[in-house]
């Protein structure tokens, strides 16, 4: 195995920990504002998916897919926050048993409006090529999603640490209840980051169905990784994420190439001795 063979594989693992981060930065927004191990996260990354090949079929426009999914995706992640999580409180038991309860859902949902077989999301020709860099074959499909995984992190850190909401959220996050004993509407914050990590989820979906494909069971396959990213980066930390994000991505490419009969192993050993050693992440908040 020469140079360009590690080479390669870096920059695939780096490319697919981009992905990740646009699915465990939703994820680690909303446990860090509300405290919600969200179950049903993977089905909004699936959702989006199908949503994405609708509008597909229907316009024939891969870009108009992409807002229009995520959009979608997120009126669905604000309703289930606003007339469901609300309702049971903040009883963890209950928002775990039910947003497991909607992944269950929104699968068979799926399954029953968009069928059981394997699809694929077909990006623009311009994207399906590859261009060459020092010698090495470089898809241009993963170098967008590296592109737009870095723009979206910049607007979301720029959003949360430079302007006055972000600075509301950051207080939420850090105390909820002296938040609102300074008049801070925490529960307008939590709909809207639930609608927001949705969004992201969403937009993952439409993303990452030409990448993964779409197929039904990827929510359920895509969840356990964006749970992987948020133990790494810690709850409710958005540099975290990212750097979460890019471990996973590298570590589930490097396992599945070196070692296929144990990948799983090779990237979840690590994250029970994290665990062990540091239960709140690389960056998280007590």
């Amino acid at each position: 195995m020469d140079a360009k063979f590690w080479l390669l594989q870096v920059f695939n693992g780096i490319s697919y920990g981009a992905l990740l981060f646009l699915l465990g930065s939703g994820l680690s927004l909303i446990f860090g504002v509300m405290r919600i191990v969200n179950l049903a996260h993977g089905s909004y990354f699936l959702l989006g998916s199908y949503v994405g090949l609708t509008v597909i079929w229907t316009t024939g426009s891969w870009l108009l897919a992409i807002p229009v999914a995520a959009l979608a995706i997120a009126v669905v992640g604000l309703l289930v926050e606003r007339v469901f999580l609300r309702a049971v409180g903040s009883d963890p038991l209950r928002q775990v048993l039910l947003t497991f309860g909607f992944a269950l859902l929104f699968q068979q949902a799926a399954l029953d409006i968009w069928g059981g077989n394997n699809l694929e999301i077909n990006p623009p020709a311009m994207l399906t090529r590859s261009v060459v860099v020092a010698g090495l074959h470089l898809p241009v499909y993963r170098i967008f999603m590296l592109a737009l995984a870095s723009a979206i992190g910049l607007a979301l850190w720029l959003g949360l640490d430079r302007t006055r909401a972000g600075a509301t959220v950051r207080a939420t996050v850090d105390d909820a209840q002296m938040a609102r004993g300074v008049g801070i509407d925490t529960s307008r914050v939590s709909m809207l980051i639930f609608a927001l990590g949705a969004l992201l989820a969403g937009l993952g979906g439409v993303i990452g169905g030409a990448f993964l494909g779409v197929y039904p069971g990827l929510d359920f396959d895509i969840l356990p990784l964006a749970f992987a990213v948020v133990i790494i980066g810690g709850m409710g930390s958005l540099g975290g994420a990212a750097i979460g994000a890019v471990v996973v991505g590298l570590v589930d490419n490097f396992g599945k190439v070196l070692f296929p009969q144990i990948s799983y192993f090779t990237l979840y050993a690590p994250l029970v001795l994290l665990l062990a050693a540091k239960p709140t992440g690389l960056f998280g908040r007590e």
